[in-house]
């Protein structure tokens, strides 16, 4: 009997702490789970640290509350009270994918890139498969203008996810700094049913160079319409303002009125939103005799290895407004230069080559287009290729059938 109640107050002395222990638990999940409501649904950050707080006095070694502290306080503005929750765990010798994920993103968005990644590298170093860890070194390099590193980290997230919506959106935006040069020639070949006698053909000759602030681009373009020849010289520039936004500036002139305008110009502004979106709304005005102005904007979003976008032109006039729309899909393969593209839309564009023809005033006739496009790359030299139909009305009641073949190649040093 005495050896039955021996073992009955062992088996007490060591269920007891496991059952504190339980209970412990018991009640900082429930504390965490309040202070998540209160973050996420809420956005109380103040009431949810409180409750961190309280569900740490209770399981004080509870690392995933000790990282969502850290974020709190990040999501909360106070970078010092995350750092030192951060900090501590370091101390602790914490390994969770999701403690470097939190240190980093904290030090990333407070411009602190040197130390966000050197937090990426430790995390790396112990979890080398992680996706998102290789997401946030692609963002942070790229904000730090180290864009072929950040060109590496986009690819390493590809080989674990190649449908990675972030990456891919990314590596369209880093594709136009991991070469500081640029040379481009484009052939558009244009055939007419009705409208015109003779086939337009059109040359643009172009030197890209990216420079501290952003791109710039002087472009020549040679031109063969109605049997006669003309130039026009171009020069556009692509200065970044902040991690969002960017700006397009655009100018162009000509002495061969008609085959081109004499005068061309266009600003906009340029956003890269949240959850892979992004904006843009701006103008253009084009001068053959008179002036003609042209407001634009447009909505794109990445899915995965999808881009769609959709893009209007507004140009009022005195009697009417005159509407553009164009829709636009690709689809990205290997990477940011190779994807496939459709396009579907109603009305002339000024950035076609065909936008002498808004001299006359035909941008207020009907116009449906339908096209597809084709880019590759090999290694530093792109190449496309492109097909459009338009059924236009050039006249009124009258139609016309036109159709373009569109030759690129580019090389990047």
């Amino acid at each position: 009997m005495k050896t039955y109640f021996g073992y009955l107050v062992l088996l007490v002395l060591v269920l007891l702490p496991l059952q504190i222990y339980a209970q412990q638990n018991a009640s900082a999940d429930e504390l965490f789970a309040k202070a998540r409501t209160a973050a996420f649904e809420n956005k109380d950050y103040a009431t949810s640290i409180s409750l961190a707080k309280q569900a740490l006095e209770t399981a004080p070694d509870y690392t995933d509350i000790s990282i969502f502290l850290g974020r709190v306080y990040t999501w909360n503005k106070d970078p010092e009270s995350a750092r030192a929750v951060f900090e501590d765990l370091g101390r602790k010798n914490i390994k969770d994918e999701d403690y470097f994920i939190a240190y980093a993103s904290l030090e990333y968005w407070n411009d602190r890139y040197s130390e966000a990644k050197e937090i990426i590298s430790k995390g790396l170093s112990s979890h080398p498969q992680s996706e998102a860890l290789w997401l946030l070194k692609a963002k942070v390099e790229y904000a730090d203008k180290n864009y072929i590193e950040s060109e590496k980290a986009i690819k390493a997230v590809l080989a674990i996810n190649p449908k990675n919506t972030e990456a891919n959106s990314l590596a369209v935006r880093v594709h136009e700094f991991t070469y500081k040069n640029a040379l481009s020639i484009l052939y558009n070949y244009s055939h007419f049913d009705k409208q015109f006698d003779d086939d337009w053909h059109v040359v643009g000759l172009s030197y890209k160079r990216v420079t501290p602030i952003g791109a710039v681009i002087i472009r020549g373009n040679y031109a063969n319409k109605f049997a006669e020849d003309g130039t026009q010289i171009e020069l556009e520039a692509y200065p970044r303002l902040s991690k969002m936004f960017y700006l397009y500036v655009g100018g162009a002139y000509s002495n061969d009125v008609g085959l081109f305008p004499k005068y061309r110009t266009g600003v906009s502004l340029n956003a890269n939103l949240p959850k892979s979106f992004e904006a843009e709304i701006g103008y253009r005005q084009l001068y053959f005799s008179k002036n003609i102005w042209m407001y634009t904007a447009s909505v794109g979003k990445y899915y995965k290895n999808f881009w769609f976008n959709i893009r209007t032109y507004i140009t009022p006039d005195n009697k009417n407004i005159s509407h553009s729309y164009t829709g636009t899909v690709r689809y990205y393969t290997k990477s940011a230069q190779d994807y496939f593209g459709f396009q579907i839309g109603t009305g002339i564009s000024p950035e076609e080559n065909r936008n002498n023809l808004l001299e006359n005033e035909t941008f207020k006739l009907k116009t449906f287009k339908i096209g597809a496009e084709y880019n590759f790359s090999l290694k530093a030299n792109m190449f496309s290729v492109g097909t459009m139909y338009y059924n236009q009305e050039y006249l009124p009641n009258q139609k016309g059938n036109q159709f373009d073949i569109t030759l690129g190649y580019t090389r990047k040093f």
